[in-house]
Formats: C-alpha cells, sequence, structure tokens
C-alpha cells in the first residue's frame, strides 16, 4: 500500500523469520558463534534462549541456511507440542531416515546406524528444536537419551534447543538435572538497545530499497523503543503501523506524533480521531483505515526477520570467536 510512496521495493517490517534480514548485534553474532562452534566442535548440546520477538528462529534460519550450504544433515522441529512417538517419526523424515517398522528400538537403530555412517564419512547431523519451552518431560527425557548415540570420543548427532526463558528454567528442575549436566554452550539474545533499535530500522529500511533511510526521526525511534521494550518484533509491527499512518497523511518523514497515534491504535484497535485542515477524514481515507484494520487482523506471531549478511561474514564471525573459545 504504501511501498510506492516512499520508495521501497519491499515490506521493510514484514513480521516473518526471513534470513535476508538478519541484523546482528554483539549479541547475535556472538550467539551465531556460539552455535556454529557448538556444531563444529561435536559439543552435542546447544541451549538458546531468548524473549518472545528478540528474534530466535530468524538466527536459526540463518544457521540452517549456512548448514545446508555446507551440505549437513539437518532436521528442524517448529512444532515442539509432539509426544515420543510423533517426535521421532517427525526427526527421522526430516532427516529423511527410511525406516520401515514404527517400534522404538528398530527407530533408534536405524538412527544410530545412520549417524555412524554419516561419522565415518567425517560428517554430522544436526537436529535443532524451535519453541523447546513447549517440550515435556518425558520427551526431553528422550532427546537427553539420544546423546548417548556417540564414539567413544565424539558426540554423533548435534542438538541445539531454542526457547524462551522458562526452557533454561526447566532445565533446572531436579528431575531434569542429567540433561541440564549435557548442555555443552549456552546463548541468548536479549532485547535491543535504543541506539540498536534505531540501526535496526534504518537497516530494514535500506534492505527494502528505501533511497532515505532516516524516515524516522530520532524522537520517533527514542518512543519506539520504549514503547517495543527493544523486542524487535514489536519495533517492526509498530513501524509498520507508522508507514500506513503516515502514507494516510501524505507525510514523507515520521514523527514522534504519528509513532503515537500507531500505539494507539495498537493498543485500543481504533485510530485517534483526527481532522484534516478543519474537515474529518475523506472517504478515500476512512477507507485505508479500514484496510490499517484489516492489516492488523492479518499480522501472525511469526518471528521477525533481521538485516542481512552474508555468508562470508558469518564464517569471518565464527573463526574469530573460536580462536577465543579453542584452548
Amino acid at each position: 500500500m504504501y511501498k510506492n510512496f516512499f520508495g521501497l521495493r519491499a515490506n521493510p517490517f514484514n513480521v516473518n523469520p526471513d534470513p535476508r534480514y538478519l541484523f546482528l548485534t554483539r549479541h547475535t553474532e556472538e550467539a551465531l558463534a556460539c552455535l556454529t562452534y557448538g556444531i563444529q566442535s561435536r559439543k552435542g548440546f546447544v541451549l538458546l534462549t531468548g524473549e518472545v520477538g528478540t528474534g530466535k528462529t530468524t538466527l536459526i534460519n540463518k544457521l540452517l541456511e549456512w548448514l545446508r550450504l555446507q551440505q549437513v544433515a539437518t532436521a528442524f522441529m517448529f512444532n515442539s507440542r509432539m509426544n515420543i512417538p510423533q517426535f521421532l517419526d517427525y526427526m527421522m523424515t526430516d532427516f529423511g531416515i527410511p525406516c520401515d517398522s514404527r517400534a522404538k528400538s528398530q527407530v533408534l537403530l536405524r538412527l544410530y546406524n545412520w549417524l555412524l555412517d554419516r561419522y565415518r564419512a567425517g560428517e554430522t547431523a544436526v537436529l535443532i528444536i524451535d519453541e523447546a519451552q513447549n517440550l515435556s518431560d518425558e520427551v526431553l527425557e528422550e532427546i537427553r537419551m539420544m546423546t548417548n548415540l556417540e564414539t567413544f570420543t565424539e558426540k554423533l548427532m548435534q542438538i541445539v534447543l531454542v526457547g524462551q526463558p522458562e526452557l533454561a528454567d526447566t532445565l533446572r528442575l531436579p528431575e531434569l538435572g542429567q540433561l541440564k549436566q549435557r548442555v555443552g554452550l549456552r546463548c541468548q539474545i536479549p532485547p535491543l538497545t535504543p541506539q540498536e533499535t534505531r540501526e535496526y530500522i534504518r537497516t530494514r529500511l535500506r534492505i527494502a530499497g528505501a533511497r532515505d533511510v532516516g524516515l524516522f526521526t530520532d524522537p520517533a525511534v527514542d518512543r519506539i523503543s520504549e514503547y517495543s521494550g527493544g523486542i524487535p518484533r514489536l519495533i517492526s509491527i509498530v513501524c509498520d503501523h507508522c508507514l500506513l499512518f503516515a502514507y494516510a497523511d501524505q507525510k514523507r518523514r515520521i514523527d514522534r506524533t504519528t509513532v503515537d497515534q500507531a500505539v494507539d491504535y495498537l493498543e485500543e484497535g481504533t485510530p485517534a480521531r483526527r481532522r484534516v485542515g478543519g474537515l474529518r477524514r475523506s472517504r478515500a481515507q476512512r477507507f485505508l483505515w479500514w484496510g490499517l484494520g484489516a492489516v492488523t487482523a492479518g499480522l501472525t506471531g511469526a518471528v521477525l526477520g533481521l538485516a542481512l549478511r552474508s555468508d562470508a561474514a558469518l564464517l569471518s564471525v565464527v573463526q574469530s570467536v573460536r580462536t577465543l573459545l579453542v584452548p
């Protein structure tokens, strides 16, 4: 709706975990390096945590993109509400491992032999589980038992657990003590600082083709940072609404007033009453408000994507951090 008005090629604040939009802060770089190092050095278990909307899935998608380029066998589980048979079936299917039997013993034996074959070929396999805070204790225990798939010196399968902070709390439970002890590396993604919020907005605008990445004034960014608490998903939602409001008013720059109007809309569900030239909004403007409501209703809880970095940059980050991690 507003792309042509602002000279954009794409929607800069689309709420999807698109790895092209990965925005690397210091914490995100450290997390990505930690995950890569944990996989390459066969640590077995790596834990990634962060609040809702901080970009965990976007980071994981970037990691998956890189792993697949390296031809590493991967299985990505985005639905963690499964029982043990469903979990095993999904994992085997995503790895592409055929197994005629549904018996647990036969499934695990087939998995073990497949992992051994990969190990002898100098390869590994990576299982990534998103929203892992929803895993039942029974499935978590099953995952722990999979760490027994190993040689005398190395783990045959690398497991990445991704979840909200309560996942770390779950692992502290006495009954999951053995699983907690097997976590080789931990990393987390905190919310963005006000300065990172400013750079995040500018970076997304740049990637979307904006000629002017300073569309949002400093007071506007301060208000967005304050309202969102530095959560990237919320930042994107507010910014998207701001662009719609500015387009409705034919404003080329977004100030704090526009942000306040967007926040009011998000909180109350209705736009603040305003007059344009002493008159109520035109029919076209009222139609735009209706469209804004439709857009809001269509927003989903997908984790947002942040700004693009190349695979060469990814490898550079990992290599630099490895020099610090490897004794």
